[in-house]
Formats: C-alpha cells, structure tokens, sequence
C-alpha cells in the first residue's frame, strides 16, 4: 500500500499536489476526473494507467461523489489512511468554504431586487445544466430497451406517484440484477481485510456520534437535519443531480424547510464553486437553518451536513479499497449498478421538469395523483427566453457551465429591468 511512498517524498509534497486539486476542480466530476489523472497518472507516476481506471469503476459503484472518492483511494494507495484522509479532505474544504460564504451573502442579500434579477438568470441555467447532465447519463446508461423501460418506470414512479428515492434504486437494482445482461468476467478471490471491523466500527461511530449527542441534546431540527442527509449519502448513485429530485421532494415539500426556487438557486451557486457537486447539500442545510433560528443554527446545520455526507465516503472508501479486484469479478452486482444507473436517467428527467415548471409558471397547483399543475396564464417569458438562450450556449455550441451561468445572470438582470 505504501510501495509508492518514496517516489513521493522525493517530488512534490502530497498536500500539495492534493491541494491544488481540490482548488482548480472546477466543472463537475468528468473535469476533476481528468484533473487527477492528468496529475497522478500522467504527471508523476504514482498511479498506474490500469489501476486508476479500476479505482474509478470501484468510485463509481459506491454512493456518494465519485471524484472525491477517487482522490481519497490515491491518497491512501499512494500513503495509507492519513494521506487518504488529507486527499479527501482537500478535495472537499476549498469548495466548502466558499459555499459557505455564499449561502451566508445569499440569506443576508438574497432578497434585493437586483440579487433576485440576477438568480432569474441563474435559474435558467440551471435547467439547461440538468438537462445537459440528462443526456450525458443517458448515453452512458441506456444501452438497450430494458434500460429505457427502467428509466421510464422511475420517471412516474417519483414525479407522478411521489414515491421515496431510496424506494426506487433498492427495486432498480433487483431488477438490474434479475433481468439485465451480466459481464462475463472472470471471478477472483476474495481477499482478507485484517482491519475491516475496525474500519466499519471506527467509521460508523464517527458517523452518528453527532447526531446521537444531538438527539440526547433534545436539538429536534439538526438531529432530522443529520438523519435525512446521512440517509441520502447512502443513496447517493449517480451523483448529486439523481439525489437532487429526492432532495427537493423532501426538503422542499415535507419538511418545508427551503421552497424549490431557492434550491435551484442552491444548485446554480453549487455549480460555480471547487469540488463536488454534493456541496449543495451544505447550502440547502445553512437556508434551512438560517430560516428555522438564525446564523447559530445555520452554521451548525451547515457542518453537521457535511460531516454526515462526506464520513461514510472515507468509510467506504477505506472499508471496500481492498477488495477492488473482487467486486470488478461480480456479474450481477454490475447487472444492478447498471439497473440503478437507468433508475437515475429517470429520476434527473424528474428533476429537470420540476425545476422547469417552477421556473416558466409563477403559479403551480396540484393535479391527479402527485402530478404539479401549471397555470398556464401564469407562463413567464423572461426566464423562457433566457433558457432558450442558455439551450443554445451549452447543448448546440458546447461552452462551459461557468461562462453559460455568467451570461445568464447577466441576461436575467437586463431582461428584468426592461421588462
């Protein structure tokens, strides 16, 4: 495990080579992806070519953010738990500190005309970057009739039925299991892990020991906080956007901690800022925190969001590492990654609509079943013209999100002002 470290000490520090990772990951996982590789691979040698795409597939098959988790498992490949520790958390701090300062201006400032005008436009972006993160993963997961069949269950299991996200990946992934193809690759071994039951007490414990001492605190609010957000580490696949649609059902509508306009406000901002997408979850938990007792709570929901979503990634990050080379020789755990991969193409078609609807229709009532029912007389044509515009940047001419989010912030307060 330690075989590389001398060929680090001799370069550049592992800190830094991290660190600087964690600040330029900008453009969602794909970027920061090639990031590392570029850096660990084709850089400096400390990963070989195989095994960085076998730690990326194993990344892939675990919830939470792959990125991340890829750069926690070259940490500890490269020096053990402490520099898969400090891998990890490098990749995370920079993005989220500054989500944080960002989720502190938005409540302080949010609701000034020209900042409002402004978060018009980066709505509209908004709903071009999911539908744009909707065609990318259904490219890669609909690779037959029975992956599309998948998807479109999943589409009106949760947008028309309303049911429960956790709900449709555990059935997703039975049926990948029992109806989709399975690789024919060759089994191997399982290999003996001396500290696994250290590893799993040691991560649980520090997982929960929070919410436990809150829930022994009597602090009602951040003790739903810890348990709903630990609850969506676990169901994490697919990245932040499949969990988003689940997200805003729940924090949105049950809860009624945040409404879905400030959400996607959330994702706009999220989506400007280093590291992982999943960062989003820091902001939604510091607005709904802010709303239900002030800066305090919002600081302490804040952490405590981020300490229940990124520990289970080390824990299953330093739990599962050594068995990489098993879990690639499993047919059927592949056949129901790939169930659950369809099951997200789905749910992100979910979640582009919704925030599609809320974005053209000032007015959105019921329907049948838990169907939204737009106004039509309501219908918005700023912020539709602003997404055609954004449709045009990002899907026809192919520019980046960051530069897509400028102009549409800047197209959202002229529009509004002549309007």
């Amino acid at each position: 495990m330690a075989s590389n470290t001398q060929d680090v000490s001799e370069s550049e520090p592992l800190w830094r080579v991290f660190g600087r990772i964690g600040l330029l990951s900008f453009g969602g996982p794909a970027a920061q992806i090639a990031l590392m590789h570029r850096e660990l691979v084709e850089t400096r040698r400390w990963l070989g070519e195989a095994e960085y795409l076998r730690a990326l597939s194993f990344c892939m098959l675990l919830p939470g953010p792959e990125a991340m988790q890829l750069a926690t498992y070259a940490g500890w490949k490269i020096g053990g738990v402490r520099a898969g520790l400090l891998a990890g958390l490098l990749f995370v701090l920079p993005g989220a500190a500054i989500i944080l300062a960002l989720a502190a201006a938005y409540v302080a400032f949010g609701q000034v005309p020209a900042v409002e005008a402004l978060f018009l436009g980066v709505k509209a972006a908004v709903v071009v970057i999911v539908i744009e993160a909707l065609l990318r993963v259904a490219r890669r997961a609909l690779k037959g009739p029975r992956e599309r069949a998948i998807a479109a269950l999943s589409f009106l299991a949760i947008f028309a039925f309303g049911l429960p996200f956790p709900a449709i990946v555990a059935t997703a992934a039975i049926v990948g299991a029992t109806l989709l193809p399975r690789s024919a690759a060759a089994p191997t071994p399982l290999p003996r892990h001396p500290r696994l039951a250290t590893t799993l007490a040691t991560g649980l414990g520090l997982w929960w020991a929070p919410v436990g001492l809150l829930a022994l605190a009597g602090q009602d609010f951040l003790v739903s906080v810890g348990l709903f957000f630990s609850k969506l580490a676990v169901v994490t696949f697919g990245g932040a956007y499949a969990v988003l649609a689940y997200m805003t059902q729940t924090v949105a509508q049950d809860y009624g901690w945040i409404g879905t306009t400030e959400m996607m406000d959330a994702l706009g901002l999220a989506e400007t800022t280093p590291g992982p997408l999943i960062l989003v979850t820091e902001f939604v938990a510091y607005l709904a925190g802010a709303a239900q007792g002030g800066t305090g709570l919002a600081v302490a929901a804040a952490a405590l969001t981020l300490w229940v979503t990124f520990v289970p990634c080390f824990l299953w990050v330093f739990a599962f590492a050594p068995y990489i080379e098993w879990i690639s020789g499993r047919p059927r755990l592949s056949a129901a990654l790939a169930g659950v991969s369809a099951a997200v193409v789905g749910v992100i078609g979910t979640l582009a609509l919704w925030f599609a609807l809320h974005l053209f229709f000032a007015e959105i009532g019921g329907g049948p079943l838990a169907l939204p029912h737009p106004e039509l007389a309501s219908f918005q044509l700023v912020p539709a013209l602003i997404t055609a515009v954004c449709c045009w940047l990002l899907l026809v001419r192919h520019w980046g999100i960051m530069s897509v989010l400028a102009i549409s912030a800047v197209l959202g307060t002229v529009l509004s002002v002549v309007a």
